[in-house]
């Protein structure tokens, strides 16, 4: 057995899966805005509990594969985790192998967006693939990518880092915090665009105005869009211009069978998808972008949890 540890925003899942990525126990803790170590301490917590759960049931734990919202270095066996105070540099591998009895359990830790991969690679819609991507679209942009069979980490763990993408000019000193990318298409990014939209015209019409600035949500900025209101027409519209440039981007460099849209944003901006690819056309080295298959995560918000699981699965065999 594996376990698969996959730490949000918000709270800590994890899970019990054998070797055929069948999940026998499940748990989750909340983080209850823990900083540092006090997230450690609940992560090893929770391995803890499903070590003892499945010890319970005649289980025995070979590996664990840890998901972290972040960059995992592990050549220095690090995690910068940037929405987890004190987590600049901290030694997860470290604790969780120092906390296990049996110093044979292989214990193995990546980013979430390579390992929500991983999980559709393993159980979901990227399976028999050997290139794919993973485009992660929520309160932040990363992309997990799989080029030849092979997860593309970078020298330092950082690789898929698109939120970075330059996809329009001039340079505003505004991306030094997220990137130009992130900074109009993620969820965050669609609230920070509409009310820079709002603030620069506000005689402009909009059912937004309902709501003050501070309490508009991408949620809000969906909403409005379907009943055709003209400032969330405009970021949405922004917004499938970003993804499908950063597509045909991904596409001329990786040539890969299938880009998966996951996070929060995706969800209800999953109809744009032709659109997406439609914009991609535009940009794209034509044979590759002819060749890709856009797609929805079939794994939703357990991908992390169970790409972590298959992790630590390559780990044990090598792979």
């Amino acid at each position: 057995m594996v376990i698969g540890i996959d730490l949000g925003a918000t709270k800590i899942a994890g899970g019990l899966f054998d070797i055929d990525g069948n999940l026998t126990i499940t748990e989750s803790i909340l983080l209850n805005n823990a900083t540092g170590n006090e997230v450690g301490i609940l992560i090893t917590g929770l391995i803890d509990k499903l070590l003892k759960s499945g010890s319970e049931q005649g289980l025995t734990v070979k590996g664990i594969g840890v998901c972290v919202p972040g960059i995992s270095n592990q050549h220095l066996g690090t995690v910068w985790a940037p929405n987890i105070p004190g987590w600049e540099s901290y030694r997860l591998h470290e604790e969780i192998s120092q906390m296990m009895e049996d110093n044979s359990v292989a214990v193995v830790i990546d980013s979430d967006r390579s390992c929500s991969l991983l999980g559709e690679v393993w159980k979901g819609c990227a399976q028999g693939s050997s290139n794919a991507i993973f485009l992660a679209i929520g309160s932040g942009i990363g992309a997990g990518i799989l080029a030849n069979g092979t997860i593309v980490t970078g020298a330092g763990g950082i690789a898929g880092a698109v939120g970075w993408l330059g996809l329009n000019q001039p340079y505003f000193t505004k991306y030094d915090s997220c990137g130009n990318f992130e900074y109009y298409a993620s969820g965050i990014g669609l609230v920070r665009y509409t009310r820079e939209l709002m603030a620069d015209d506000t005689a402009q019409e909009s059912i937004l105005w309902q709501k003050s600035l501070e309490n508009i949500t991408a949620e809000d900025v969906f909403e409005a869009y379907d009943q055709g209101d003209s400032i969330a027409g405009q970021v949405i519209e922004n917004a499938i211009v970003y993804w499908g440039i950063a597509v045909a981007n991904l596409t001329s460099i990786f040539n890969p069978e299938i880009i998966i849209f996951g996070g929060g944003v995706f969800g209800p901006a999953t109809k744009f998808l032709n659109e997406i690819k439609e914009e991609a056309k535009k940009w794209a080295q034509p044979i590759s972008i002819g060749e890709v298959d856009l797609q929805k995560s079939s794994l939703g918000g357990n991908a992390g949890m169970i790409g972590a699981g298959y992790l630590a699965i390559k780990e044990l065999s090598g792979n």
